[in-house]
């Protein structure tokens, strides 16, 4: 078992004062369970400046925590901090290395059995899934996906072993870049040049998954990331992350990280899940004036115990 202290602030700072704004916020841990760990939101604390005036939590329709508050004073500056505990405790079957997770994956169904599943079976934990089998905005099953996705997804290979390979494809074949792309970068083109960040190949990914009609969903958060031996972490060396998760009938959803070829278990904290980027934008809103606008983001992720 693992806690985590995570501190997430998000400023905006604009050329001249806005007299008001409308903001939405997907900042705060989901708790939920995996077959291979469990994640528990434990504590959340949240601070604006300007002070908000009036503010709401409730759930999207993922089941995502949406924070709703607004600022009705002149402001040159917004900032957002949200301080949360989390806990992450491994499953006993959590399989600890590739050797480990080679034999486990092998026990998963073929890809094709889930694929009709999908469309076929009518529970509703089915039918809850298939949602994620349907294109979104920023990942839709282009032209390319299903044949990209053909070395790994071979006739009756179990679907957490191809989904495995084609997450080391990607890996292996495209380059962490950035500035390489934009959120309004279309998976086509991140395809052509091969190049982006953990957005786009998520994305990429979830387009391979489903042109071959499995269920496949956007995971947002963060990735602890470790200091060198003798050195000290940094504040804020942290970011936010994102990855992809696969349903599995009779497992549940398994996640798969394209960007650093891993299967998160301990280090992955999950903030929200959608089907795309769209779903679960941190922060966005509107605001009145203001002219031009910096956004400046830090997060900072570290072992509490």
């Amino acid at each position: 078992m693992i806690r985590f202290t995570i501190t997430h602030t998000t400023e905006y700072k604009y050329t001249s004062p806005a007299s008001l704004s409308y903001n939405e916020a997907r900042m705060v841990p989901r708790s939920f369970s995996t077959p291979l760990f469990n994640q528990n939101c434990l504590t959340h604390q949240v601070s604006t400046a300007p002070i908000w005036r009036d503010h709401s939590l409730r759930q999207d329709y993922f089941g995502n925590s949406v924070l709703y508050f607004t600022v009705r004073e002149p402001h040159s500056e917004m900032g957002i901090t949200i301080s949360s505990e989390v806990k992450v405790t491994p499953s006993a079957d959590n399989p600890q290395d590739r050797s480990s997770y080679e034999n486990w994956a092998l026990n998963s169904p073929s890809w094709e059995m889930v694929a009709d599943r999908l469309k076929t079976d009518s529970s509703s934990e089915l039918l809850a899934a298939r949602e994620f089998t349907i294109d979104s905005p920023l990942a839709s099953a282009f032209g390319g996906a299903y044949e990209y996705s053909a070395r790994a997804f071979t006739p009756k290979r179990p679907i957490l072993a191809a989904t495995r390979d084609l997450m080391q494809q990607i890996f292996e074949e495209f380059e962490y870049k950035p500035g390489a792309t934009s959120i309004y970068t279309s998976i086509g083109q991140v395809y052509a040049t091969k190049s982006g960040v953990c957005q786009d190949f998520a994305h990429f990914m979830l387009a391979c998954l489903r042109s071959r009609g499995l269920a496949a969903r956007y995971m947002s958060g963060y990735i602890e990331t470790l200091p060198r031996p003798g050195q000290e972490k940094l504040q804020g060396a942290d970011a936010s992350h994102a990855w992809v998760s696969v349903y599995v009938p009779e497992m549940g959803w398994v996640d798969f990280d394209p960007t650093n070829d891993l299967i998160p278990h301990v280090q992955h904290i999950t903030l929200a899940w959608g089907r795309d980027f769209t779903d679960v934008t941190p922060l966005k809103g509107i605001f009145f004036g203001g002219g031009e606008h910096k956004l400046v983001v830090a997060v900072d992720v570290r072992r509490s115990q």
